[in-house]
């Protein structure tokens, strides 16, 4: 169990050693008032039709369980996960086109570019790598008008990335913004674990990158900028736990040992990976526990079955929980197990 050992060890010097790394970061664009307490100037709104009635609430183009209404029992539950966030823009010319341009939160390189609208939801979108404690983060800028910037371009905080735009399935003139990930990459080999799917995108297709809550890490960050991302995951609540036999590799810990969180660095019979309720793996603890195949070790009990607030990830209700098809696929690729079958390509 060599590989354990030393990604154990890596962990802890990670973990150590960028404890106090600062991150230097800024707003994409100059609507800043996500920071003054105007969410509904600072969001784009989505357009409601629930119970014979049209709203439109800005709560649809933040993070998180904030679209598709559906009534269960007595209560009014949002269904879909947008997995960033909407920014709305400040300045449009007599047409209604928007002017505002899109600039890196911080300092990285430009490791995507998509320039064909037609071949994602995201429209024209470009992925910026970034350094964040000895590990590539992703920020993501979706329904781009023009690209302004090119592959693998140095780029610092607030380099312009392009023009807001309105590319991208769904989105009209009205309602154009900028759609903003910050992001984990699940596997290096996407592809591979998707080969049936078509996708232009390789490891940088959208179901590839877990998107973490980019406004609550923004508002904390300003609070404490000291905050690093790997200490903001580590804020996270657990939804769920799972425990899988160790094979020796997990793929998403080669490029996240912060993620292994055990003090120890003997061989172990499996790994527990803590998740949230939207599938971000949050942690990895080494675990005396023997299983023969992926099984729930905990979760969070709830009122609304797990599936509504799991992305479908989780079956089961209360204090009772299954890994869905969904749930193991997602387990397969970030821990590198393939071959498996995919779900369903993402909506944004």
């Amino acid at each position: 169990m060599r590989f354990i050992t030393s990604l154990l060890t890596l962990s802890q010097f990670v973990l150590g050693s960028l404890a106090m790394a600062a991150i230097d970061l800024v707003l994409p664009t100059e609507n800043q008032r996500l920071f003054s307490g105007e969410p509904e100037k600072f969001y784009m709104y989505v357009d409601r039709y629930f119970d014979d009635k049209h709203t439109q609430p800005w709560e649809g183009g933040s993070y998180g369980y904030v679209r598709t209404s559906m009534r269960l029992g007595d209560q009014v539950i949002q269904t879909k996960f947008h997995e960033g966030i909407d920014i709305a823009p400040i300045k449009r010319d007599k047409a209604g086109n928007p002017l505002d341009l899109v600039c890196s939160i911080a300092e990285g390189k430009v490791a995507y570019i998509s320039s064909i609208s037609g071949r994602s939801n995201y429209g024209k979108y470009v992925v910026i790598e970034h350094n964040w404690d000895n590990s590539p983060v992703y920020s993501l800028y979706a329904h781009l008008a023009d690209i302004t910037c090119n592959l693998n371009d140095p780029v610092s905080k607030g380099a312009v990335l392009g023009r807001m735009g309105y590319t991208g399935e769904g989105i009209t003139r009205v309602r154009a913004h900028v759609h903003l990930e910050i992001a984990l990459k699940l596997s290096g080999r996407f592809s591979e674990w998707a080969p049936k799917q078509l996708n232009y995108h390789g490891n940088f297709n959208g179901m590839n990158l877990a998107g973490a809550d980019v406004a609550g890490y923004f508002l904390a960050h300003k609070a404490n900028p000291n905050l690093t991302f790997s200490q903001f995951l580590a804020s996270y609540p657990a939804y769920y736990k799972v425990t899988m036999p160790n094979s020796g590799t997990i793929d998403i810990a080669t490029r996240y040992p912060w993620l292994i969180r055990s003090n120890t660095a003997k061989a172990s019979s499996s790994w527990e990976v803590s998740f949230s309720e939207t599938g971000m793996p949050l942690a990895i603890f080494a675990s005396d526990r023997r299983v023969t195949q992926p099984t729930i070790t905990m979760v969070r009990p709830s009122d609304i079955p797990h599936r509504y607030k799991t992305r479908g990830l989780l079956s089961g209700e209360g204090k009772q929980a299954s890994l869905s098809t969904d749930g193991k696929n997602l387990l397969n690729l970030l821990s590198g197990n393939f071959p498996s079958a995919a779900p369903a390509d993402k909506k944004q």
